[in-house]
């Protein structure tokens, strides 16, 4: 039998091989119930009995006994002395409150056996006979007993409990002392073992331990909670996953992570940050990773930088006339949305967002988004899209979108537009400014193209784009008949299909940036209008960028070995300055801004920040290096 490719395998006890955890639960139920019954009728407030789901999971479960019982009293304002260790069950103290639960979950356990998790045991014993290294780690005090109990001893080759980390000073969850010190008992790398939790504490704890893959095991329907927290899988039972599927995490999955940025929720607080940190771009331009379907609003703002674009305006401030140099925000190339035949344009602000992923791929640039959504009346519909910046030909972009029914059949409308009829909204403190950066030129299409140009108002730069829409129903090219709406520096491609249920209708749009300061482009708009005349599709362009990041990256990767989030942090920014600045900056005359082509802080200005990474371009892009260092 070959040697595995991972070192050990460290288990939680309560949820994840015994079935404590409803023990555990009506143990604290019991003792605090008993608790803020007294309490309320000392203090004279309302009795609020203590439940699982608003309670146990948020503010004890999986941590050490004392500090779960903390925590809780703080959730509910409740000051309690600490107190000391051995204090009686019947002290007012927090770890009075403590030995309380821990008499009352005794006194459960006295009354009957424990009760296992039959597939995880099996998986413990499967990887004993591979030879894998395993042990258990639990906050609780009563690991010895309650393994003792269930005739487990002898399945583990450590076991750091409560007791363990007491005699240790070890921290609780979500700090991973009681993992680390497993895997230093079993002589495991931490990047080269598992660790299987049902606990957010205990993901938390896997993820800030670095270890090389985090096994949430959901038991209570709580899969993307474990997920976001840490888990890299989740499983609702051990039964589900086997030896095979962990050496695949780690022959496989593990280099993945360190590749990408996912998230798996969208909170519309935290989309200013993640449009940022999902930019796609090529160092000619950058886009801020916002949806597709969304406008710039409080939450989303879907900027696109073209370097060197900048226009000077003079605004009025404090009675005073000064004049600002901006990054200008250039048209909006992202726009497609869609509504079925009774209802609006779909906002993924506005609906039932069923579950949710976005993922950058820093090997090619493509970010990737999944959404499945449910409108008001139950129709559930399933988004995709990927988008990039060629890194290959530096003035196309373009994307693919595909909407699915999952529930439903009939018509669905599509939208796809250009959208020049923007200002400079980016930056909260520069809102006293004038914004007005573009005046339309021109907006106009015919079938799948559509155009349009617009010039800046001050340094006199003609920003031109074209779009080219193919649409697919299950893989077929179609030819719906399109309609071009012309707005004011906007236009929009239009068109209805006949939706059936469980067929993705798939739109590749294909779009050329071009400006009349690009070197030898004399008429921006037919350069775009050309660019576009024989790409075949998403895919086509997609591979030909691919190749050219392939390039990039065997020049500039760093390897880090044993550090997972290191070497994930250090290719999230070696990404981001090839978004900035690429080999396509020998012909473009432009420096590098100080929050590069992501958005519009410090107005795009060019400071001397890029002393700390030129010896990077020096190393690899030398002639990019010195066109950087010429704008000046």
């Amino acid at each position: 039998m070959s040697k595995a490719n991972f070192d050990a395998v460290i288990f939680d006890l309560d949820g994840v091989i015994t079935q404590t955890a409803s023990v555990h639960s009506t143990a604290w139920k019991q003792m605090f119930d008993e608790f803020l019954q007294a309490y309320a009728q000392t203090t004279g407030e309302t009795f609020r009995e203590f439940t699982h789901a608003e309670d146990y999971l948020p503010y004890v479960d999986g941590k050490p006994r004392y500090k779960g019982v903390a925590s809780f009293l703080e959730s509910r304002g409740i000051d309690l002395p600490y107190g000391d260790p051995t204090d009686a069950p019947e002290q007012g103290t927090v770890c009075g409150l403590g030995n309380r639960k821990n008499k009352l979950f005794n006194e459960i356990i006295a009354r009957g056996d424990v009760e296992v998790f039959t597939t995880t045991v099996d998986f413990i014993r499967d990887l004993r006979e591979r030879n894998v290294k395993v042990g258990v780690a639990s906050s609780s005090k009563n690991a010895k007993a309650i393994l003792e109990a269930a005739g487990l001893m002898d399945l583990f080759g450590t076991r750091v409990d409560g007791i363990v980390s007491t005699e240790l000073n070890l921290k609780g969850k979500p700090e991973p002392d009681i993992f680390t010190t497993a895997c230093d008992n079993l002589g495991a790398h931490y990047d080269l073992s598992v660790i299987v939790e049902d606990a957010v504490s205990g993901v938390q704890a896997g993820l800030n331990g670095n270890f090389g893959l985090v096994l949430g095991v959901a038991r209570g329907n709580n899969e993307l909670e474990l997920k976001l927290n840490g888990a890299d899988l989740v499983v609702r039972d051990l039964g589900e996953i086997g030896f095979k599927d962990i050496e695949e995490w780690f022959s496989k999955g593990l280099d993945e992570d360190k590749w990408t940025l996912s998230y798996y929720d969208y909170v519309k607080e935290r989309e200013g940050t993640r449009e940022s940190l999902c930019t796609v771009g090529n160092g000619y331009l950058g886009t801020r990773g916002a949806l597709e379907e969304s406008n710039a609003s409080n939450m989303n703002y879907p900027g696109t930088y073209i370097a060197g674009v900048y226009n000077r305006l003079e605004s009025e401030v404090a009675g005073r006339n000064i004049v600002n140099e901006d990054f200008v925000n250039c048209p909006n190339w992202l726009p497609i949305t869609f509504k079925l035949s009774d209802g609006e344009w779909f906002d993924l602000n506005e609906t039932e967002v069923i579950n949710f992923i976005r993922r950058l791929d820093f090997r090619d640039g493509v970010l990737y988004r999944k959404a499945v959504v449910r409108d008001r009346a139950g129709r559930e519909t399933l988004i995709e899209s990927s988008r990039l910046a060629s890194m290959a030909q530096s003035h196309l972009v373009g994307l693919k979108y595909s909407i699915t029914p999952l529930n439903y059949s009939e018509p669905i409308s599509i939208r796809s537009g250009l959208n020049g009829a923007i200002i400079n909204a980016g930056v909260e403190r520069y809102h006293q400014l004038n914004s007005k950066h573009m005046e339309p030129i021109l907006e106009g299409g015919q079938d799948d193209i559509s155009y349009l140009m617009l010039q800046t108002n001050q340094s006199r730069i003609r920003i031109a784009e074209a779009a080219k829409v193919l649409v697919f129903i299950d893989g077929q090219r179609i030819d719906p008949r399109i309609s071009i709406k012309k707005l004011d520096g906007a236009v929009y491609s239009i068109f209805t299909v006949e939706a059936q249920k469980g067929r993705p209708i798939c739109v590749d749009k294909l779009v050329a940036v071009y400006t009349s300061k690009d070197r030898g482009v004399e008429h921006p708009l037919e350069a775009a209008k050309d660019a576009l005349q024989n790409i075949g599709g998403f895919n086509e362009v997609r591979q030909a960028s691919a190749a050219a990041w392939a390039d990039i990256w065997r020049r500039v990767d760093i390897q880090i070995e044993g550090d997972r989030l290191a070497q994930k942090l250090l290719r999230l920014n070696l990404y981001h300055s090839m978004i900035s600045a690429s080999p396509h900056n020998v012909s473009i005359d432009a420096g590098i801004p100080a929050r590069g082509l992501h958005g519009e802080a410090y107005r795009g200005h060019i400071f001397w920040d890029e002393l700390y990474i030129l010896p990077l371009y020096d190393m690899h892009f030398p002639e990019g290096a010195k066109s950087v260092l010429l704008y000046r």
